[in-house]
């Protein structure tokens, strides 16, 4: 089962078990965070929301913050003048661990798995 879930703005398709960045959240590194604004449910029986799947939500866990590598931009203007700028952009590093679709459908995050392995003692 997978779902399509927005996150401060943007939309993420996720399974449980993925490891995804989104832009900065305010939660304490290692915290649980709950997910409600679900859009789309696929599997077996896929359900669309309209915009959103009342009673559905997505678990995941907050591994990190941080920030992504460097951008350089170049601005050329004519006449030679030439500028270097630089862009970091700070991200938040979510582990998925459970994806409930509110009808009492569960997808967890395999234990064997090696992001489970690694993130979640």
């Amino acid at each position: 089962m997978y779902g399509v879930v927005e996150i401060a703005g943007h939309q993420y398709k996720v399974q449980a078990g993925d490891l995804i960045d989104v832009e900065k959240l305010t939660k304490e590194a290692g915290s649980l965070i709950e997910l409600d604004q679900v859009l789309f449910i696929g599997g077996a029986k896929p359900l669309v929301g309209a915009p959103i799947i009342g009673g559905a939500k997505v678990t995941a866990k907050v591994i990190m913050h941080d920030r992504s590598r460097k951008l350089i931009v170049f601005k050329r203007k004519p006449g030679g003048y030439k500028r270097r700028n630089g862009h970091r952009q700070n991200f938040t590093a979510l582990l998925i661990t459970e994806i409930n679709d509110g009808n009492g459908n569960v997808a967890k995050i395999d234990k064997a798995s090696k992001n489970a392995e690694k993130y979640l003692k």
